[in-house]
């Protein structure tokens, strides 16, 4: 049976947008949740952290990237939201498009009010361009040095005092995806921040290394300072026990004891596979993630109702302005 990732290949070797163009509901498609949601989820939800990924002749990928994804859609992610009772979402640039944020902007259009976005910029980003992406419901940028494997604190330091100044005087955040190692290498610079930082996927912690790994004090302060949100999202990137991921169960409650009001949840839908090993340019099929599953670990994680809403409605409407 041909699947998506067969005329993926296919078109990547031809060249032909012809054989993009027939990926229907006949083909695989991005992971939908199989497992069904276990608790009443309060109006307003919000998934904090999905990724588009469009027709690749529409919205062609960087030559930088460092894995090539499947297509995930709007309206696949629409599937995954009505099935978790989920009302608004907040798209994230992913690496694979470097800095033309055409796709992630495209998505934020399609998806409407509901839809909030963060971007990846660079030292050549006007600020005109920057009102424009606000106004077309951006409301943050992203450095990105976890795909990469990127570690040198130096590095991280100058990209987030570059960013600051790029955003300064806007209703905005900065969003990090990087180690712990790096988190505690430029604290000082994290703490003196204008606005809000926001840590992906668990704050790079690591389950296996429990709660007292080396960064996550520092993780900790910024938390309780009021100066960072930590998403509690990804699970299966802060963990390896799958399929429920048992030992992020510490992590997620030492960050919502520390400051509940600076935390947030997400799925990381359609689950990129980031890992190395492949040619840049080879399809990474996407990882088969159950989200009811993965939703479901949050009442586990927390049982308070009351608190459950300030992670799932409370602090992403007041972060992205819903």
């Amino acid at each position: 049976m041909i699947t998506r990732r067969d005329l993926l290949i296919a078109a990547a070797a031809a060249g032909a947008a012809e054989l993009l163009r027939p990926m229907t509901d006949a083909f695989a498609t991005a992971s939908q949740p199989t497992t069904p949601v276990n608790f009443k989820v309060p109006p307003g939800a919000c998934d904090c952290h999905v990724h588009i990924f469009g027709d690749p002749q529409r919205f062609p990928f960087a030559a930088t990237r460092t894995y090539t994804p499947e297509t995930a859609t709007v309206d696949e992610l629409r599937n995954v939201h009505r099935a978790l009772h989920l009302d608004r979402v907040v798209v994230i640039q992913a690496s694979v498009y470097g800095t033309d944020n055409s796709c992630t902007l495209d998505a934020i259009k399609q998806l409407g009010p509901r839809a909030r976005g963060i971007a990846v910029i660079d030292e050549k980003t006007s600020s005109a361009e920057l009102d424009r992406m606000h106004r077309s419901g951006i409301r943050g940028v992203r450095i990105n040095l976890g795909t990469a494997g990127q570690d040198d604190p130096a590095f991280a330091r100058e990209r987030l005092q570059k960013a600051l100044r790029q955003v300064e005087g806007r209703p905005w955040h900065i969003q990090m995806y990087v180690g712990l190692p790096v988190v505690a290498a430029i604290e000082k610079q994290l703490t003196a921040a204008t606005v809000p930082i926001v840590f992906d996927h668990f704050g790079g912690a690591k389950a296996a290394l429990g709660v007292q790994q080396a960064g996550m004090a520092s993780l900790l302060r910024l938390l309780q300072n009021g100066k960072a949100y930590v998403k509690i999202s990804g699970a299966y990137r802060a963990s390896t026990a799958a399929p429920d991921y048992q030992d992020a169960t510490a992590l997620a409650k030492v960050f919502v004891a520390a400051n509940p009001e600076r935390v947030l949840w997400g799925t990381d839908w359609p689950h990129p596979d980031t890992a190395a090993g492949r040619e840049p340019s080879e399809i990474s099929p996407l990882l088969p993630i159950d989200d009811g599953r993965l939703l479901n670990l949050l009442a586990a994680w927390v049982p308070n109702i009351a608190r459950r809403k300030v992670i799932l409605v409370d602090n992403p409407a007041k972060l992205y302005g819903f």
